[in-house]
Parts: C-alpha cells; sequence; structure tokens
C-alpha cells in the first residue's frame, strides 16, 4: 500500500489555486501602478508618485508571495507521497505561514481593520497550517520506515 499524505495534497491544490489568483492580482496591481505613474507624470505631483511607489512594491511583494505559494502547492501535490520531500514543503509551509502573519500584523496595525480583516486572516492562515501539518505527516511516514 502506498503511504502519502491526503492532507497535504488537498491543501496543496487550494494553494496552487490562491497562488494563481495572487500571481494574476500581483499582475493586475503592477499594471495599475503603472497607470498610476503615468497619471502622475503628466500632473507632476510628488503624492501620486510615492503612491505609485507604494502599489508597485504591494504588487512586487504579492507577486514574490504567490509565486512561493504556487511552488509550493505543485510541490506539495506532486511530492504528496515522496517522504524524502517532506523537508522542503515544511520550510515552504513554514515561509507562508510566516508571511501570511507578517500579513496578518500589518493589517491590525492598519487603520481599516475590521471583523472582515480578522475572518480573511483566520481563512488565509487556515491552509497553510494544514499544509504543514501534511507535510509533517508526510516526514513521519519516512520515519517509520
Amino acid at each position: 500500500m502506498e503511504k502519502s499524505s491526503k492532507l497535504l495534497k488537498v491543501s496543496s491544490i487550494f494553494l496552487i489555486v490562491f497562488g494563481i489568483v495572487g500571481l494574476v492580482v500581483s499582475i493586475i496591481g503592477l499594471i495599475f501602478a503603472g497607470a498610476v505613474d503615468v497619471g502622475a507624470a503628466g500632473v507632476g505631483t510628488h503624492d501620486a508618485e510615492l503612491l505609485g511607489l507604494i502599489i508597485t512594491i504591494a504588487a512586487v511583494v504579492g507577486l514574490v508571495s504567490a509565486l512561493i505559494t504556487l511552488v509550493a502547492g505543485v510541490l506539495g501535490v506532486k511530492n504528496h507521497a515522496n517522504p524524502e520531500k517532506a523537508t522542503v514543503c515544511i520550510v515552504l509551509g513554514i515561509i507562508i505561514l510566516v508571511s501570511t502573519i507578517s500579513e496578518t500584523v500589518l493589517t491590525i496595525a492598519g487603520e481599516n481593520f475590521d471583523a472582515l480583516n480578522i475572518i480573511f486572516a483566520v481563512l488565509g492562515l487556515v491552509i497553510p497550517i494544514l499544509y504543514v501539518v501534511g507535510a509533517f505527516q508526510l516526514k513521519g511516514m519516512a520515519q517509520k520506515n
């Protein structure tokens, strides 16, 4: 009987979906930042240029985060039955968790923090936590052999 972590596989599929959505949103953000920069050049205001820079930085950070999420998801699906790759999945899962926790802290520090943000923060943590748990399950399978 083949041993595998179904939890890792299922959570990885969700990470792939979230990674793709994150890529699309980040690309739209980069396009929007470019439009703001073009508008700022025409108007010549420092505030508009600063806003374009902030949007660009946020979109690039989002793009990197989405790529890491996508890679983690693909590796989780590909290696859900390969205990030798569990450590890589654990490391990527922890990176995603730290990123999500950092984003949550920054959201809490922001002015527009409300109940909806709490719900999104909790939901945003569930899948990465399940991914890490699934990766540890896979690693445990290697230790039993």
